[in-house]
């Protein structure tokens, strides 16, 4: 009785050995796999062609065949941290009792502490995001740092884990390669900011001489609507928005910030904006007309005495 490939590997496109061999006898798996029609993918593993440089189709298959958890930078891929990328590893991690040898196209990593860390993601499962991001800061894996330090700042600003959290898998960790680094960045990210603009602008402005206290990420409501201002200054009610070049650079979204900007000006608060460019190439002036506003609005708000 003659068979078709796909019908007898099923919808997912791959299939394991057991199951195939319970459909069909082994010389017709040697056929196939011989004639192009069936492609071992990983041992034990099989896909039909169309799936098998399917990157998800060969995660779930590693996962299979060496019974382990998706992590470092697979695990940030299959958070939607990182595209994926299919001519990198798969990383995979297992206890460390199990042998840390991987199969083609897998990197192994052992651990003693692993199932409190599982997550799962589509099914598949993955270390949680707060240790994908520290075990791919220790080994990049062909990552750049500053592509772990965006996918760190991406995670804390999409809720996928906390600063806290982040800061409890340093601690776990004296001796990570460039530990200092991100502690500094866990601290930035817990005092409220949500991309490396904030950062840069926290660091280089904000915290300049002479300047004012400033909050991030505040929350304010007006008329029932919620917004959160970059940074705030609530003495003088003064708002600091630090505009990515991205995001604030097409026409709707300039009107919703003339929009929110009015709104926030008819509860008091007056917005400053600084673009990239400004804020990035003209620090000493952006601290310049922060002061000066700030001083203006003390006076406006008679908060230096004045009647």
């Amino acid at each position: 009785m003659a068979h078709e490939v796909e019908a007898v590997v099923g919808p997912d496109g791959w299939i394991t050995w057991d199951a195939l061999t319970a459909r069909v006898d082994r010389k017709t798996v040697a056929s196939w796999v011989g004639g192009g029609r069936l492609h071992r993918i990983q041992p034990g593993v099989y896909a039909v062609p169309s799936a098998a440089g399917d990157w998800r189709i060969r995660l779930a298959a590693a996962v299979r065949a060496c019974d382990g958890v998706a992590s470092h930078r697979t695990a940030l891929t299959l958070w939607d941290l990182l595209p994926p990328e299919p001519r990198a590893p798969i990383h995979l991690t297992v206890a460390h009792s199990r042998s840390g040898r991987g199969t083609s196209g897998v990197a192994l990593h052992r651990t003693r502490c692993l199932d409190q860390a599982v997550r799962r993601v589509d099914g598949l499962p993955v270390t949680c995001v707060e240790r994908a991001v520290l075990d791919s800061w220790g080994r990049p894996a062909g990552l750049t740092r500053s592509e772990v330090r965006a996918a760190a700042i991406d995670a804390v600003r999409r809720r996928l884990c906390s600063p806290r959290d982040l800061l409890r898998e340093v601690e776990r960790r004296p001796c990570l390669p460039g530990r200092a680094a991100l502690v500094d960045l866990v601290r930035l990210l817990a005092e409220g900011c949500r991309s490396e603009l904030e950062i840069w602008g926290c660091l280089h402005v904000l915290r300049g001489p002479g300047m004012p206290a400033f909050t991030l990420q505040r929350p304010v409501e007006v008329a029932g609507e919620r917004f959160v201002l970059d940074a705030a200054c609530d003495e003088v009610l003064l708002a600091v928005e630090m505009d990515g070049a991205s995001f604030h650079g097409s026409r709707q979204q300039r009107e919703r910030d003339i929009r929110r900007d009015a709104l926030l000006a008819s509860v008091g608060w007056q917005t400053l904006r600084f673009g990239f460019r400004r804020l990035t190439g003209s620090p000493d002036a952006c601290r310049h007309d922060i002061r000066s506003t700030y001083h203006a609005r003390r006076q406006l708000l008679r908060l230096d005495g004045v009647r």
